[in-house]
């Protein structure tokens, strides 16, 4: 009911026993040493991992995907520090809630205590106030989610130390976090786990008899071990409890081994795993397919193999550069409104991000692939980058030169410019090229589409210059 307390809970790592949490819960790292992935940040002598073994620790925002360690990142830290942790998620989390715990982080203080962010290296821990250390870490769980006005509750007591916030989002905090608070903090970017990387905490947990499966004596087949890292797409928590549910669903054999096949992981995953590497020749072969496709016109083809990479785990990204390039080389001037769309597309699957990100991108697909080609520009540009290449940095007419100073104009700089709104139809028709190469061609426009409307007046336009015979 409204005014009513929220109760208060028990930190989320006491709330159920060891044996009742998932395996991605009891895998956590409970040292910088067993952290996996990160080097970037939490490597001997880097930033964040120097301020925390120091106690300088400032309110910070993790930015990452899903499953690369930023709450067990937020844990480690305020273990390592003694600190005090409370964590919320915003998804459930309201005002009252914030408003607890920074009533508890003042009361930790102590009576008459000033309030303000402590920096007491790890060896000299704080003296105990009410409940310990007077130090509070708060950690908020995908905090883009509050709004504007559940942050402001959070922002006078991060400016006076009375919590140190760590913020955990998935979005990027420049858009989702207030700028008041966002200023009063570090961002502290955490990169998607790599396959290795993955392999590695994999590995940990089938060997750990402690807090993994070593005691389930769990063997996964190459290709299984190989489709979970491919399904789990960089995210440590499915792939962790994808590995225990395919563990517990597999029945151990005669001699008590568990040995879990490729089908078992594509069930618990509810996906089936594609035979894609990103790294190898399948990745080199699908793209080739998927421009080749483009290019010649077949929407059938290129929305199929588009399908193989989404479905694969490719990144969206890299799929839509390859659009914007062929926008521009492929389509081209046949129809410049391509480009744009292409463009669109990317800004689209930036902001929506995946899974609905296949919708821009299909839509993009058959735009370019039912589109006109010309790959005049493209051709154009390598004749005019040939003539650069076998003639080095020919001089520029004097005609052509910006003329700002007198001594300049002096020397004829802009000398014999003809102003081409001046001219019958804005077309002076005078060469604006070095005088070696005034008469030569780069650009013939094709017959496709828009391209053939300007083509054909840039044909008339400089028809009998340029070594263009008239009527070409």
């Amino acid at each position: 009911m409204k005014g009513m307390k929220s109760p208060k809970r028990a930190p989320l790592q006491q709330r159920r026993p060891r044996d009742a949490q998932p395996l991605a819960a009891r895998m956590r790292p409970r040292s910088f040493e067993e952290f996996v992935g990160q080097e970037h940040l939490i490597a001997p002598g880097r930033v964040l991992r120097t301020a925390v073994e120091a106690g300088r620790l400032p309110s910070m925002i993790f930015w990452g995907p899903p499953g690369t360690g930023k709450t067990t990142l937020a844990r480690l830290i305020a273990q390592l520090s003694g600190a005090h942790f409370s964590e919320l998620s915003a998804v459930a989390a309201g005002v009252a809630d914030v408003r607890r715990i920074i009533e508890e982080a003042q009361a930790r203080f102590g009576p008459g205590a000033p309030v303000h962010q402590l920096a007491l290296p790890l060896t000299a821990p704080p003296a105990p106030a009410v409940g310990g250390s007077p130090r509070t870490v708060l950690l908020i769980d995908e905090i883009h989610r509050f709004n504007k006005a559940q942050q402001d509750v959070i922002l006078p007591s991060v400016e006076d130390g009375t919590i140190i916030l760590i913020g955990a989002t998935t979005e990027n905090p420049s858009f989702e976090v207030i700028a008041p608070l966002l200023s009063r903090c570090r961002v502290y970017t955490l990169k998607p786990l790599t396959p290795e990387l993955l392999r590695t905490i994999v590995e940990r947990a089938l060997a750990d008899t402690e807090r993994g499966l070593a005691r389930l004596r769990v063997t996964l087949e190459p290709e299984a071990l190989d489709g979970l890292l491919r399904m789990a797409d960089g995210d440590a928590r499915v792939a962790l409890n994808a590995l225990e549910l395919a563990a517990e669903t597999t029945a151990p054999d005669p001699q008590g081994q568990r040995r879990v096949a490729l089908p078992t992981v594509e069930g618990v995953m509810q996906r089936r795993s594609l035979l894609y590497d990103r790294a190898g020749d399948q990745h080199y072969d699908t793209i080739s397919a998927f421009i080749k496709s483009l290019r010649g016109s077949d929407p059938d083809a290129a929305l199929y193999y588009l399908a193989r990479m989404i479905e694969a785990g490719e990144d969206p990204l890299f799929i839509v550069r390859r659009l914007v390039i062929l926008a521009a080389e492929d389509v081209g001037l046949a129809d410049p409104q391509a480009l744009t769309v292409a463009t669109a597309c990317q800004q689209a699957v930036h902001f929506v991000g995946m899974p609905e990100g296949f919708l821009p991108l299909a839509e993009c697909v058959v735009y370019l692939a039912t589109a006109p080609k010309s790959n005049s520009a493209y051709a154009a540009y390598q004749r005019a980058a040939a003539d650069v290449k076998a003639r080095g940095p020919l001089p520029i007419p004097l005609h052509v030169r910006n003329a700002p100073t007198p001594l300049m104009r002096e020397l004829d700089y802009g000398q014999g410019y003809q102003y081409d709104h001046g001219a019958p139809e804005h077309f002076a028709g005078q060469s604006h090229l070095p005088e070696a190469i005034a008469d030569h061609v780069y650009y013939e426009p094709s017959e496709e589409g828009a391209e053939r409307a300007s083509g054909e007046l840039h044909k008339r336009r400089w028809a009998g210059k340029k070594g263009r015979p008239k009527g070409s």
